[in-house]
């Protein structure tokens, strides 16, 4: 597992996103992180458009306690390794889901895009 950074892409996404200024820990907690031990937050959403409990690919986000740095990942099924889902025709559905969710942390001032 990579670790936090101030700016951060998933494997082969063209696009990188840094952490909002405006980010909020209430806002995080709505869209449904997870606390850590550690103090920070977790996200884990399935990109199967159709059902989130197939073993599709996963969106993985953690956050640090401080809100300063972050990690973004799209992984197998299971959150084991880290995969590109960009290259395929097959994961297209998958490529719509994950921007559709980075979409909803830009619009609710979790991340913005910096390139």
């Amino acid at each position: 597992m990579m670790a936090l950074a101030t700016t951060g892409k998933a494997l082969g996404d063209p696009d990188t996103y840094a952490i909002s200024p405006a980010i909020k820990r209430y806002t995080l907690m709505d869209l449904g992180f997870t606390k850590t031990k550690n103090g920070g937050f977790q996200l884990a959403r399935s990109l199967d458009p159709n059902s989130p409990f197939t073993a599709a690919p996963k969106l993985k986000m953690m956050v640090s306690a401080d809100l300063s740095a972050f990690q973004l990942s799209v992984t197998t099924g299971n959150g084991l390794k880290a995969i590109d889902i960009f290259k395929t025709a097959a994961t297209s559905d998958n490529v719509v889901q994950y921007h559709y969710i980075l979409a909803e942390l830009i619009e609710r001032s979790v991340l913005v895009k910096t390139n």
